[in-house]
């Protein structure tokens, strides 16, 4: 050991004198003035020294100490996530079913309705009287089948004695039916005028919150298909529709045939992650799928339920839902911290008994909050580096810094492409 350093010594300073000699020569041959000529040297003194102590530093500078962590080992749900759309527990448009002009709006948009309340009111004059015409044409028919009653009650008994022909009796007796029929029709006219003018009252069929209203007092509605004046949604649930592919429809119903996820898994805890990011506090439940694959798209519509006691959901909403779709057992954890990506490999360092780190190609696939999923390149209880500093080197000796870890959030999601 002393013979190495007084060598490596010699060495050094027979590379000063070199250096010094060289920098001599430098001056004789440029023949520059003895101040530049002093300078040069100094300069030259200077950088020799500073070599000379940065390569002493370098050989003094201890190990890094570097955070170590444990490859965890533990059985781990898979969540998958869907883009979705939310609906009320019930979305009722209101539409007219008669037309005329908008004489009132009985409500405040953007609040709560109940079942029966007055919203619209139509102009019922027309409505009126057809009303009125009808209950005329009703009384005229009840005239007419009364004087018919009595023309029947007079020729019945002469009828008897054969005072008059049958074939008046008949045609009396066929004059009093068509009477009473005629009065049928004139009632049933009457009812509808009416029906027709309750039309003209339009009252919430259910208890909910109402939207923005289409028309303003003095517009003009009439009957049809796309005629829609407001919709009232109930709130107290919300239900939510999202697709997913025929392919992933048909795994997760082998999936769901399997023990742990028919006992609590796939449907029964699903989470709902609103536009900011945030997760909706309570959990929902699948409801049902479509009866059918849509030929166009390939993927089916699947609605879960969630229970919404604040209204913080609307409808209208693009969510984001979290299904439980499969489960991973034994799987191998690590943190994405620890794990370097360059050009789609991913590479870690991992610690050997020596205290020296050594890189390894790993395969991860689906990822926690913090964690990594690991398919191949690790095994349990493998020790990793934490990493974090560029100073580590692929065969450094590092000094171990034990770290405890536990891989973040309850459920993996997509794998890093």
């Amino acid at each position: 050991m002393i013979v190495s350093e007084i060598y490596f010594i010699s060495i050094k300073f027979c590379s000063m004198l070199i250096q010094l000699f060289l920098s001599i020569c430098f001056f004789f041959k440029n023949n520059l003035s003895p101040r530049k000529a002093l300078f040069s040297l100094l300069m030259a003194a200077l950088v020799i020294g500073w070599s000379s102590c940065s390569e002493a530093e370098v050989k003094k500078a201890p190990p890094l100490e570097i955070p170590i962590v444990e490859v965890q080992q533990q059985d781990v749900l898979i969540e998958t996530e869907y883009t979705g759309q939310t609906y009320g527990a019930a979305d009722i448009k209101i539409a007219p079913r008669v037309y005329g002009i908008v004489q009132s709006l009985n409500f405040k948009e953007g609040t709560l309705v109940k079942e029966g309340d007055l919203l619209y009111t139509i102009d019922p004059i027309p409505y009126q009287n057809k009303v009125d015409a009808a209950a005329g044409h009703l009384a005229e028919a009840n005239t007419m089948m009364v004087k018919a009653k009595a023309d029947l009650d007079m020729i019945e008994p002469l009828a008897k004695i054969n005072a008059v022909s049958q074939r008046e009796l008949v045609s009396t007796k066929a004059q009093y039916e068509a009477s009473k029929a005629k009065v049928q029709s004139a009632e049933a006219a009457l009812d509808n005028a009416k029906i027709e003018l309750s039309y003209c009252s339009i009252t919430a069929p259910i208890t909910g919150l109402i939207g923005i209203s289409k028309v303003r007092e003095g517009d003009y509605v009439s009957q049809g298909p796309l005629a829609n004046l407001n919709t009232i949604s109930q709130l107290d649930s919300i239900r939510v529709r999202f697709t997913i592919s025929e392919q992933e429809f048909m795994r997760i119903q082998k999936e769901m045939r399997a023990e742990y996820l028919s006992a609590g898994g796939l449907g029964t805890k699903i989470q709902l992650i609103l536009s900011d990011g945030s997760i909706y506090p309570h959990p929902g439940r699948l409801s049902f799928a479509d009866r059918q694959i849509d030929p166009s798209t390939g993927a089916i519509t699947i609605e879960a339920n969630y229970p919404n006691p604040d209204r913080l959901l609307r409808p209208g909403q693009y969510v984001k839902v979290r299904v439980v779709t499969s489960v991973v057992k034994n799987a191998l954890l690590i943190p994405q911290r620890s794990v370097i990506e360059m050009q789609g490999i991913y590479q870690v360092y991992v610690l050997s008994d020596s205290n020296k780190v050594q890189m390894k190609i790993i395969q991860p696939g689906s990822f926690y909050k913090d964690a990594y999923l690991v398919l191949d390149g690790l095994n349990a209880k493998d020790k990793i580096a934490m990493g974090g500093t560029a100073l580590l080197k692929n065969g450094s000796v590092v000094i171990p810094k034990p770290t405890p870890w536990e891989a973040g959030g309850d459920s993996p999601k997509s794998s890093p492409k």
